[in-house]
């Protein structure tokens, strides 16, 4: 084991010599080497990625342990006409340097760069989006038999899943299928075993019976037997399954080991060392053509080739910028900076369960990321890890809150829209005490589009009986927590985002919060702005940039609760205001903004609204400040939308409440608002 060398500069990683990894521009490339080269190749992959990685963050550790694994691969396998799909995709870097992106791969994550996951928008050698665990076996399930109906008969079709992803519901359901439909799929399942999710079998008598099991002699033997036998009418399709089972019986026995997998009758190889490329390709290379599904189960090493990283999986996941030599990170850890809203939730949810011994943790295979591992270390038997199970997260703490219980639920917020009919069915129509909190809600940054936790507002507010509440800060995020722990509260949403929030001196007494409040944080007479969660951060920026330019008076409410919405200010508003601007981190249609405007409609008031928003398209990748700023949801933007709003359509002062026609400035908004504001 050793640290690679650290390159002073981005620049030198661009000249370094690599002398395989250079000349592959895709999979043909790698396919005319020799299979003694092979390990060079896996070993400049991985100085590669270290290398870059450093510089540019990313998902560190999965990849690592999947070099090998994706070699052999590629080199054994015509993607993309055969597919591989791969789950979860952050393991997916290598694969991304073989097939044409090794000179985009820096700006990977990045704004304008190549996705993190692998996309079919960004390469035909995607076969499929991944994004969300547990999604592969299923997919590549109905790729495969698509091939069949469209008579595609030589096209293979292949899942890698691995770095936990096994544990989701889903991948059992795609297995369960795979089983049932076995005489019409070839699908080969790849089980990429990072001893984070399943328990890795050893012995001798493993290692010799898959020498035997993927050797060509035996299966050659094994098929002639079985045509001699169906000859005979001695064996039919049942009775073939039933020497599957027999075959993975006689494994069990002789190592006295168990699998996952027995009782499927699907063909079942392994364990094998991920590691050992060229063993890889001749396994690979043997079994491809075997008919009916198959599973190859390979041993790998989450970090693998890299010290740290090897040492501490879970802290080099996604490690940010680091020194390669050392394997220092580069972090900031002033105590003058505010938190991260994670930190905040961690140490608040341990404060209020040393008070009340009802509450407990759960989190589906995120401790560390949502900071539940610091309740965790205090109270290892009230904080539970579920592995990638949304669903069983929410109906688990539906069971916990049904013994009189109060669980906090911790999901990041575009990960429980897996778990949105349990949210329905299990919490809200039983009226259950669980507090199901948001984690990275709003735009995540360099995860883009399936990481976005920009839906939940609009999929939260249907149903019946959830409170929802954001926080603009981190003592509003406090004081939530400890209201949605009172007694009889039902089921109570919290979402907040990823990242820093805005004080740094947070640790103030809880307060118990009216449900259902806002809070004006500032009178105004021309306009009334009105927003929720921490976009309320953003806009006090823009009211104080517009107000000290245009000599406007505009009134702010942090409006706090999404549902019930607090109807006193919403009087208050309609009575009093006639420009009225809604701002929020999520979708437009039916969230915040729908809401005020359905209330606004109901009671008749004749207000001029304007929206502030996600519009209707996926959001891409992107640092958080350059997806806003696009978005026009930075203080720039939002001071722009302000003045949008109360341009006149005479000469009067911009300060008169004078309604417009929305769809006039959109036809030509920018000579509008050039020939408005000229002069003022």
């Amino acid at each position: 084991m050793y640290y690679f060398c650290a390159q002073s500069s981005s620049q030198k990683m661009e000249n370094k010599n690599f002398k395989y990894i250079s000349r592959i521009d895709s999979p043909k490339d790698l396919k005319v080497l020799k299979k003694e080269e092979l390990n060079s190749v896996c070993q400049e992959l991985r100085t590669f990625i270290i290398e870059e990685v450093s510089q540019h963050p990313g998902h560190l550790a999965s990849s690592l342990g999947a070099i090998e694994l994706t070699v052999a691969l590629h080199y054994v396998f015509n993607a993309p006409y055969d597919r591989i799909v791969w789950d979860v995709g952050h393991q997916a870097y290598a694969h991304k340097i073989l097939t044409g992106r090794r000179t985009k791969f820096r700006t990977n994550r990045e704004f304008k760069g190549i996705s993190g996951f692998p996309s079919p928008k960004e390469s035909e050698y995607d076969a499929f989006g991944v994004g969300h665990a547990s999604t592969s076996i299923s997919a590549s399930l109905g790729m495969d038999i698509a091939s069949k109906l469209k008579h595609e008969k030589d096209r293979h079709v292949v899942a890698v899943i691995g770095d936990g992803a096994l544990t989701g519901g889903l991948a059992f359901e795609g297995l369960n299928n795979v089983s049932m439909s076995k005489n019409i799929n070839d699908l080969l399942i790849i089980v990429n075993d990072n001893q984070m999710a399943i328990d890795p079998l050893k012995g001798g008598i493993t290692e010799y019976l898959i020498d035997i099991t993927t050797s060509q002699t035996y299966n050659k033997i094994r098929y002639k037997i079985y045509k001699m036998l169906k000859g005979l009418n001695l064996i039919d399709e049942s009775k073939k399954d039933n020497i599957i089972r027999f075959n993975n019986a006689l494994k069990a026995a002789l190592t006295r080991q168990h699998n996952l997998f027995e009782g499927l009758n699907i063909r079942y190889f392994g364990p094998v060392d991920g590691h050992d490329v060229n063993e890889l390709v001749r396994i690979l290379t043997e079994i491809k053509d075997y008919k009916g599904p198959k599973i190859l189960h390979c041993l790998t090493k989450k970090g693998k080739g890299y010290e740290p990283a090897e040492k501490a999986v879970t802290e080099w996941h996604s490690p940010g910028k680091f020194c390669v030599e050392t394997g220092e990170k580069t972090t900031s850890n002033s105590v003058s900076e505010p938190p991260l809203f994670q930190h905040v939730f961690g140490e608040t949810l341990l404060e209020l369960a040393k008070n009340n011994e009802r509450i407990v943790g759960v989190s589906p295979a995120m401790l560390s990321g949502c900071s539940m591992n610091i309740m965790q270390k205090e109270f290892p038997d009230r904080v539970f890890d579920v592995g990638i199970a949304e669903g069983h997260a929410v109906t688990f703490s539906a069971g916990m809150a049904k013994e009189g219980l109060i669980p906090f639920c911790n999901i990041y917020s575009t990960f429980c829209q897996r778990a949105y009919d349990n949210v329905i069915h299990d919490v809200a129509l039983q009226n259950l005490q669980v507090v199901i909190c948001l984690d990275r809600a709003g735009l995540v940054g360099a995860d883009g589009p399936t990481h976005h936790g920009v839906f939940d507002l609009a999929y939260m507010r249907c149903i019946p009986n959830v409170i929802i509440g954001a926080p603009r800060n981190e003592i509003e995020l406090r004081n939530l927590m400890f209201t949605a722990q009172q007694p009889d509260m039902g089921p109570f949403v919290i979402r907040y985002p990823r990242g820093a929030g805005s004080i740094v001196d947070w640790r103030k007494p809880m307060q118990l919060l009216e449900v259902g409040k806002g809070e004006c944080l500032k009178q105004g007479e021309d306009l009334a702005v009105l927003t929720i969660g921490t976009m309320a951060i953003k806009a006090e920026k823009a009211i104080e940039k517009v107000e000290n330019e245009y000599h406007l008076s505009i009134a702010h409410y942090d409006m706090r609760f999404l549902k019930p919405l607090d109807e006193n200010i919403l009087h208050e508003i309609g009575q009093k205001f006639s420009h009225v601007l809604t701002i929020e981190d999520g979708v437009l249609q039916g969230g915040f903004g729908s809401a005020v405007l359905e209330f606004f409609a109901d009671h008749d008031y004749s207000v001029q609204v304007k929206r502030l928003g996600i519009p209707d398209n996926f959001i891409e990748q992107g640092s958080p400040d350059d997806l806003y700023a696009m978005l026009g949801l930075d203080a720039e933007g939002i001071a722009e939308s302000i003045k949008e709003l109360m341009q006149p359509n005479n000469k009067e002062n911009i300060s008169n409440k004078v309604k417009i026609s929305a769809n006039n400035i959109q036809k030509n908004k920018s000579s509008f608002i050039n020939r408005i504001f000229k002069g003022l």
